[in-house]
């Protein structure tokens, strides 16, 4: 008995029917997914894109020739049977739509074999009937030519986006699905020649290099749970201009979900340079019933239940992973970049300075203090290597996380005059809750300010600059700016620890609020490598 088989009435009545096949890229989707579906490991893409041509083979399960007679009909699938079926998919097809629809809209023909039975080609009517079968010798499989694709729709290939436009989506419909499942391995063609190759990894983490020539392995955090696998880009190290590497996929595909990826840009906010984006992939794996896929004819779109619980997990994973972890860094870090991350790590505001850091008990982290470098740089020893710590920057991240976490208005006495304030000014006073009353002409009384800045000798300086803009956290980053230790200061080694430690604790300590990065680490192997330590003595002595 074949498994493909019609579905009933009333089960096609309920899926949210539409276009399923509306571009090459599309193709390209129904294809591969059916592949992945058939547990393939191994696929090849063929595009001649100005032939309307598409060819995808695979190493799946194959087909028997009962199932290829079925496969073109409407509604034919092989993915469910029943009403219920629908709130437990399972698979990344089950519409019994996509062949049917290239039937109509193409010349479609599938070449198959299971492992246990011939192989046989079986070319297609318009109404998805097997016109043509015959016996071929193929390997175990199944390859799918789609060739003429919309030659009796021309309206629809005149509304397509140009040839280069469609071939990047057609790479970026690869992409997508090879980062879904990253063990596939891929080759695809361009007009017979070969355009890219993807080879299987184990995660996408170790896939995501392939994709972006820029970032490497050690660019990368990982983080993987029961329901959730992250990896992002380290925000000192990986980030974009454009958010176009922020991305959601459930259940093995990635969709549209713009509420979860405001989630996880809002879990970056104040650890990326301005106008930087983050690097972070966000794959779900949920049992089916939290999941609603008859919601979009491409399944681009989901409805997900408790979305509120899975946004605030999503923020905690991000959290987690943006931490340090000193078992987790690479063996070398930055030796092509170094001077490249000093000069970034820079800092030449002249900000008055806080002397006052309290003592805090010993991170958890081992870095034991060394000395200071040119006033500006903390040295300590790491049981893996040396960082180097810019003090200025690693106190400011240390001053915003206490400030977002106890934003303390106190009252000034006396108050502070400022002499020709704006309206907007005044308007930004009130919205991040500093008191301002009106003391004359074109004078003001600044009755109260933030905690940090309300005993500083450029406290009024300071009060201007909070009132020229911005939002609450923004007001937060400048008072945290403005207190943060000052390069070029002393620092004594008691002082140096307390520093270290309390930077340690916070939640994002690889960058500033503003996304410079705070550290650069010098590991014990790459020390080696360099002085090559590795070396014979003998033979470095040129001895036999």
């Amino acid at each position: 008995m074949p498994q493909i088989q019609p579905l009933p009435i009333d089960v096609i009545h309920l899926i949210a029917a539409g276009e399923v096949i509306d571009s090459l890229a599309a193709v390209v989707r129904e294809l591969v997914e059916n592949a992945i579906d058939a547990n393939a490991t191994r696929i090849t893409v063929s595009v001649w894109a100005d032939q309307w041509r598409i060819r995808v083979a695979d190493n799946g399960t194959g087909m028997s020739l009962d199932d290829l007679r079925q496969a073109a009909q409407p509604h034919s699938t092989s993915k469910i049977c029943d009403r219920a079926d629908l709130w437990q998919i399972g698979t990344l097809g089950f519409r019994g739509e996509a062949l049917h629809s290239l039937a109509q809209l193409s010349t479609l023909e599938i070449l198959s074999r299971t492992a246990l039975e011939p192989g046989w080609r079986v070319a297609y009517s318009t109404e998805g009937g097997s016109d043509q079968v015959e016996s071929v010798a193929i390997a175990p499989g199944t390859i799918v030519i789609v060739d003429r694709l919309f030659e009796t729709w021309e309206a629809r290939r005149a509304g397509l986006p140009s040839t280069s436009q469609q071939l990047k989506a057609i790479q970026q419909t690869i992409y997508h699905i090879a980062l879904a499942h990253p063990r596939i391995t891929w080759q695809v063609y361009q007009n017979d020649r070969l355009w890219f190759n993807l080879w299987g990894a184990s995660t996408a983490k170790d896939l995501l290099p392939q994709l972006l020539k820029d970032v490497r392995i050690e660019d990368l955090a990982e983080l993987r749970s029961s329901a959730i696998s992250l990896v992002l880009g380290l925000p000192d190290r990986a980030h974009r201009h454009r958010p176009d590497w922020v991305k959601v996929a459930i259940n093995g595909r990635f969709v549209q979900f713009p509420e979860l990826e405001q989630t996880i840009l809002g879990a970056f906010r104040r650890t990326l340079p301005r106008d930087r984006h983050p690097i972070c992939l966000v794959h779900l794996q949920l049992a089916p019933e939290h999941i609603d896929w008859n919601r979009h004819p491409a399944k681009a779109e989901v409805y997900l239940h408790s979305l509120d619980e899975w946004k605030e997990r999503v923020r905690t994973a991000i959290a987690q992973a943006l931490r340090i972890n000193p078992d987790a860094i690479p063996d070398s870090f930055y030796t092509s970049q170094t001077s490249q991350l000093i000069k970034a790590a820079e800092s030449d505001a002249g900000y008055h300075v806080s002397r006052e850091i309290p003592v805090e008990p010993a991170s958890l982290v081992p870095l034991k203090v060394l000395t200071q470098v040119h006033n500006r740089y903390i040295l300590a020893e790491h049981p893996s290597g040396m960082w180097l710590i810019e003090q200025h920057i690693a106190h400011e991240r240390v001053l915003f996380e206490e400030i977002c976490d106890r934003w303390q208005i106190i009252a000034l006495e006396p108050a502070i005059v400022l002499n020709q304030l704006s309206s907007s000014q005044i308007e930004q006073f009130q919205r991040i809750g500093i008191e301002v009353d009106p003391f004359g002409e074109q004078l003001w009384a600044v009755r109260s300010a933030p905690e940090l800045l309300a005993k500083r000798e450029d406290c009024a300086e300071a009060l201007i600059e909070l009132s020229l803009g911005g939002d609450l956290q923004a007001a937060q980053v400048a008072v945290a700016c403005r207190s943060a230790i000052r390069n070029g200061v002393v620092l004594s080694i008691s002082e140096m620890q307390s520093l270290i430690d309390r930077w340690q604790k916070t939640r994002n300590p690889r960058t500033c609020p503003h996304g410079r990065p705070i550290y650069l680490s010098l590991e014990e192997s790459s020390l080696a490598r360099f002085f090559r330590r590795h070396w014979v003595i003998g033979k470095s002595h040129g001895l036999e």
